[in-house]
């Protein structure tokens, strides 16, 4: 199915009834969908004339309320301090075991592989902070602003996150893991993203969700940099994580405090939701970094 276009992907799963597809094949399909809205011009080959098509939007609804399914995991707490509650998400698993084993442990082999799945910290992250930031207004829109100003490199293309991703991938040899070959978690860890990116009533979910993102990245971020001081590796695959590892602490407080604050001084009712947000981005990482380890042999029978 990997070698079809994306048009022809889309025509073969519109052939199928959306209950006929088992979880996997559901979700590869979602994230075609969601490539008509977000993936890179070169990557679309004259596919967007799908991106609102009815039969499309029909099955992108289908297919996003099995997502729905499984982040909804369980019933959450009530929530009385959105920025308090995310600090103790954030908190709960900030560092996974697989980057510990990374940093100490792992072979050049097994960091290549890893990065190959794990994608860095959303290498696509400055476009959904630009997404994300839409409608908003004052402290909020600023703090969003200013993180996608970062994102851009300050105004340098050479430090353009993207550009550093795109580098670090060369210089590391990081693999295109093909759809097909990634685990369930994996998908829908990318599914989320488009989710939360194509849905404006999501917007709050949305803004949780990255938040938890650059509320965690950076301690992640200083292990990969670890495994590849420990490594040797080319010199062009450092910067992007250790951008990330020095920059991401510094998002993650002016993410709370200057756009989760007042966007809940100002609507208290997305509180709740923001958490929502939080919470379906630590349940499919953890989902995610379950599949790793698993992957690895439970993180090499903890090293």
């Amino acid at each position: 199915m990997q070698d079809l276009t994306l048009s022809e992907r889309l025509e073969r799963t519109l052939r199928h009834h959306p209950d006929a597809l088992d979880h996997r094949a559901a979700m590869a399909a979602l994230l075609d969908i969601h490539a008509l809205h977000l993936a890179p011009l070169d990557a679309l080959d004259g596919a967007e004339h799908w991106q609102h098509h009815p039969r499309v939007a029909a099955l992108k609804a289908r297919l996003e309320a099995r997502l729905r399914v499984r982040l909804d995991d369980g019933t959450p707490e009530p929530v009385e301090d959105a920025v308090d509650t995310m600090r103790q998400l954030a908190h709960a698993d900030m560092v996974p075991s697989v980057y510990e084993w990374l940093a100490e442990s792992a072979s050049r082999e097994e960091l290549v592989e890893f990065v190959s799945y794990e994608g860095g910290p959303d290498a696509d992250f400055d476009d959904l902070v630009a997404i994300c930031q839409v409608g908003l207004q004052g402290l909020p829109k600023l703090t969003l602003g200013a993180n996608y100003w970062d994102e851009m490199g300050r105004g340098e293309l050479g430090a353009v996150h993207t550009e550093l991703h795109a580098r670090m991938a060369m210089a590391l040899g990081v693999l295109a893991v093909p759809v097909d070959d990634l685990p369930v978690a994996a998908l829908e860890r990318k599914a989320l993203n488009g989710y939360l990116a194509t849905n404006r009533a999501l917007q709050p979910e949305m803004v949780g969700s990255l938040g938890m993102l650059e509320c965690q990245a950076g301690p992640r971020c200083r292990r990969v940099v670890r495994a590849m001081h420990r490594l040797g590796v080319a010199p062009d695959a450092v910067p992007f994580y250790e951008e990330h590892a020095a920059a991401d602490p510094r998002h993650g407080k002016d993410w709370l405090e200057g756009a989760v604050t007042p966007l809940v001084e100002a609507r208290p009712e997305w509180g709740p939701r923001i958490v929502t947000g939080a919470r379906w981005r630590a349940t499919v990482n953890r989902r995610f970094f379950a599949a790793m380890e698993q992957r690895f042999g439970r993180v090499r029978h903890a090293a």
